[in-house]
């Protein structure tokens, strides 16, 4: 055979199954196809072209971790991206207050968003979120930020980057439910605490699901609620929140499915995912009770003229 630029070619000398204007005498050793050197990839035994690979890949099960994440992803940007939002939104208080230690005082986006029952009763639902990310200062924002750093990592490569980002959430809600029933009506409560003290509960829960000692992380949650409950304006019922949160929320993933017999991973992931929203309703009615309570009250006229926090302030 003559082709159009004057090569000869044996018409008996198979093409590249991808590229049919190249004759091969090599072939994928998987399914036995003709392949020029460009579709052939080396293999344990032999060479495979670039279809099977693909194939292999796609029957290849991923590996998954304990709670049914796949295992992969080196990078905790979950972690990372909730540092850098409580940095940026001190910066801006900061800025705001033109103290970097008194950036509670004179900050309109402090005043707007930190948790005082009273105001939530009032209609500020965002109070219960926004204080999550607000810092009584450089001091309070390193040592959360340092804690959620720690724990965080590793956290969320076993619980996969949107579980542990749920988890996070929910911890940062629960321990502004139990501000709400517990503290102070007047109190302004800020800080990402009560999340860091659910990923603690979280972790210890993970350890004894790997069947590792979880004795330091119960030494680091002891050593804390002892300072809680030691040092006053310290939100203690925001840290005690925030870590029941967690830790039922940590057992819904990782213990429930099991407890309730899932037949697949499919299920126990529903499972979990369940758990994890019942946590959060619990939460959510918590807060509804509260705010129910407070507009019961006589003393409920409506919001007080806060231009800064009340003599109450509790870091948490």
């Amino acid at each position: 055979m003559v082709w159009h630029d004057g090569r000869v070619s044996n018409p008996l000398t198979p093409t590249c199954v991808r590229h049919p204007d190249r004759p091969t005498a090599l072939a994928c050793t998987r399914c036995g196809r003709p392949a020029c050197p460009e579709c052939l990839r080396p293999a344990s035994v032999g060479q495979h072209c670039v279809d099977c690979v693909r194939q292999g890949q796609r029957d290849v099960r991923p590996v998954r971790t304990v709670s049914g994440a796949r295992q992969g992803g080196a990078v905790p940007y979950v972690s990372y991206g909730l540092i850098a939002v409580n940095v940026l939104v001190y910066v801006i208080t900061a800025a705001q207050a033109g103290s970097p230690m008194d950036n509670y005082r004179g900050s309109s986006v402090f005043r707007e968003f930190v948790l005082v029952p009273l105001l939530v009763a009032d209609g500020e639902w965002w109070r219960l979120l926004g204080s999550g990310f607000l810092h009584y200062g450089a001091i309070h924002l390193l040592v959360n930020m340092f804690a959620l750093y720690v724990v965080g990592r590793d956290l969320e490569q076993v619980l996969g980057r949107v579980r542990y980002g749920c988890v996070y959430l929910v911890s940062l809600l629960g321990g502004s439910a139990a501000v709400m029933a517990l503290s102070d009506s007047v109190t302004a409560t800020a800080g990402a605490s009560g999340a860091v003290y659910g990923l603690f509960g979280a972790v210890t829960v993970t350890l004894i699901r790997l069947r590792q000692s979880p004795t330091p992380m119960l030494v680091v949650i002891g050593v804390n609620v002892l300072i809680s409950f030691s040092i006053p304006g310290i939100s203690l019922w925001g840290h005690l929140g925030g870590l029941a949160a967690g830790t039922l929320s940590a057992l819904g993933i990782l213990f429930v499915p099991g407890w309730l017999s899932a037949r697949d991973q499919q299920s126990a992931q529903r499972i979990g995912w369940a758990t994890l929203g019942t946590v959060a309703v619990i939460c959510v009615a918590v807060i509804i009770a509260a705010v129910l309570s407070l507009r019961s009250q006589p003393v409920f006229v409506g919001p007080p003229a806060v231009t800064a926090p009340t003599p109450v302030e509790a870091p948490r």
